[in-house]
């Protein structure tokens, strides 16, 4: 047990076999759980004890929050330890946020054990990486996703550069271009998430869990999760998927094209008569040039490498992120002075460099890269 105030509670919970459930919970509900440095050094040392117990079959991640699992980072702390580092330099605070959240997440990934993520209400940024390294990935009728770095001047980091690259068709460049909202029925159908289930099932999950008997065996007790997960069955009243009804004109607006002839398409998206397809195309055109450019060059990369390798590249160009403009600029109009009016750097995607982008990429250390050891 931790204490009530905790960022992230810990406990384990008895099943009939003698084996343990961990149970990891996310505690901040007023900020809806965006992830902050000590959160995810809270999460890291005790998920790898619990991969090392033997006593501990699986892992559930969930959060104390009926509006959200995690928003996304804490990118207003970021903003503030860029605005006090002098020009030029690497901001050391951001710099080690995103070397230990993305080595979480990798953690995650390649976790030895089932674990769940109960994804309930907001889920983005830093929430996705939390969420889409478990082996089992919960949405519920009130699941909201997205990748909306476009909106900050970021990217889809947290390995989404990984995740969107491996969607089917165009839809994870979309995803990273227009930072569109996803509900459960648009997770499912891009293959986000595993399993839909109502939020009221939660607690039965637990009592199943508790009332099964598990093996200590990763493929045997991941099955078994998987059909308790099943039986909770779905959620009433299920909203359909924008997404899938949209599919096929996703792929034709983006075509096989280069991101400069997709522009005008995406953005001409703001007039169209489909709602959800309007907020796509108009927060495209509000969004940052150089993120979009750099979220195109990432995926293509992303393509061909390891996961490790990934998590690499981003963290590379996350640090770059804070060395240029537009970041701590996105910032500051969405969330802090919440102007809505941010003043990119360049303001036009044709005034975008490969130049420029490769800056972003550059290295930013000396000696081993921070994440080197990731396999």
């Amino acid at each position: 047990m931790t204490p009530t105030d905790a960022p992230v509670l810990f406990d384990t919970f008895a099943t009939a076999s003698g084996h343990r459930f961990g149970r990891a919970t996310l505690n901040a509900p007023a900020s809806l759980n965006a992830l902050t440095l000590p959160m995810v050094d809270a999460l890291a040392p005790q998920l790898r004890a619990w991969a090392h117990d033997p006593q501990i079959a699986g892992v559930l991640l969930d959060a104390n929050s009926e509006k959200a699992f995690c928003a996304g980072g804490d990118v207003v702390g970021l903003y503030r330890a860029i605005r006090a580092t002098p020009p030029g330099e690497v901001p050391s605070a951001p710099a080690a946020f995103f070397e230990r959240e993305y080595r979480l997440d990798y953690q995650i990934h390649t976790y030895p054990k089932p674990f769940v993520c109960w994804g309930h209400g907001i889920v983005m940024g830093g929430g996705m990486g939390l969420m889409d390294g478990a082996s089992h990935r919960v949405a519920t009728e009130r699941t909201r996703m997205a990748m909306p770095e476009i909106t900050i001047g970021l990217f889809p980091d947290v390995g989404g550069s990984w995740m969107l690259s491996r969607l089917r068709g165009r839809l994870g460049l979309f995803l990273a271009l227009t930072g569109a909202s996803l509900n459960a029925s648009d997770a499912h159908a891009a293959g986000m998430v595993d399993f839909i289930a109502p939020h009221a099932g939660h607690a039965a999950l637990m009592d199943a869990i508790a009332r099964a008997r598990w093996a200590g065996e990763r493929e045997a007790d991941g099955a078994q999760l998987s059909h308790l997960i099943e039986s909770l069955g779905a959620p009433p009243d299920l909203a359909a998927s924008p997404l899938r009804a949209n599919e096929a004109r996703i792929d034709r607006v983006l075509g096989h094209d280069g991101l400069h002839d997709i522009a005008p398409r995406l953005a001409a998206l703001a007039q169209d008569s489909d709602p959800w397809l309007a907020l796509a195309g108009t927060t495209f055109s509000r969004g940052s040039p150089t993120s979009a450019a750099l979220s195109v060059a990432l995926q293509q990369r992303a393509r061909h490498l390891s996961l490790a390798d990934v998590f690499r590249l981003e963290w590379q160009a996350a640090v770059g992120c804070t060395r240029h403009a537009d970041f701590p600029e996105g910032v500051r109009a969405l969330l802090v002075d919440k102007d809505k009016s941010p003043r990119w750097q360049p303001a036009a995607l044709a005034d975008v460099t490969p130049a420029l982008i490769e800056a972003h990429l550059r290295p930013h250390f000396t000696g081993a890269h921070p994440l080197a050891d990731l396999q």
